[in-house]
């Protein structure tokens, strides 16, 4: 694209924040100084947790207010271009806490049904977002073999467990065999689906896994 052409487009359609929907000023790109300032941010040891099969887990952010409503848009109202903004913000999480304790980096893979309804799988986007940003790619491990109910919808870490167990099928085991994984997906919870999909990868032959989300709700 065109300069010009990127000058009228941001007349016609200003770049907003991410996370409150403000205009940005010119020079600014993906959240506002204020949202830069008072976003519920994570560091230090509270951006990390340990978990089941993996080894550890970091997060730039808490899954709550602001932060939530804008993964909630980026998940369910088709704002596929936050994406960017996120993959930033994954990126430095990675730097920050997992850096040199990966070879290779893969996602949370949707089902082929939520896939059709929301027109994207978010955590692909976000993890090749990352990549890049990472200088590196994202690449397919796993596929998600049958549509199960929402994690967000069960209340016990039994309940996500089971609804879980069994639904992440191997792609290429390959390609894992041997490597540390860093698996990327937008929020962590309980960390039931991480640790399915880590099991997973492990029974597939990785070394280790490692994982990054944009959130943490718990």
């Amino acid at each position: 694209m065109s300069g010009a052409a990127a000058k009228l487009l941001d007349l016609l359609f200003p770049p907003k924040c991410v996370f409150c929907g403000k205009i940005l000023s010119t020079g600014t790109e993906h959240l506002c100084p204020a949202c830069q300032k008072d976003l519920p941010w994570l560091e230090g040891p509270a951006a990390e947790q340990k978990g089941e099969f993996f080894s550890l887990c970091a997060s730039p952010l808490r899954y709550q207010d602001k932060v939530r409503d804008s993964i909630r848009r980026y998940k369910f109202q088709g704002r596929r271009g936050y994406h960017k903004a996120y993959g930033l913000l994954v990126a430095q999480c990675v730097h920050d806490h997992l850096a040199g304790k990966y070879d290779l980096i893969t996602w949370v893979p949707l089902s082929e049904k939520r896939k059709k309804e929301r027109g994207y799988d978010q955590a692909f986007l976000l993890a090749s977002a990352a990549a890049l940003e990472l200088g590196d790619v994202a690449v397919e491990t796993l596929r998600k073999g049958r549509d199960n109910a929402a994690q967000s919808g069960l209340e016990g870490e039994a309940e996500r467990r089971a609804n879980v167990l069994g639904v992440y099928q191997p792609v290429d085991p390959e390609l894992v065999e041997g490597k540390r994984v860093l698996m990327i997906d937008d929020v962590v919870t309980t960390g039931s689906t991480l640790s399915e999909c880590a099991r997973m990868l492990r029974s597939m032959g990785a070394a280790d896994v490692v994982c990054a989300t944009l959130a943490r709700a718990r």
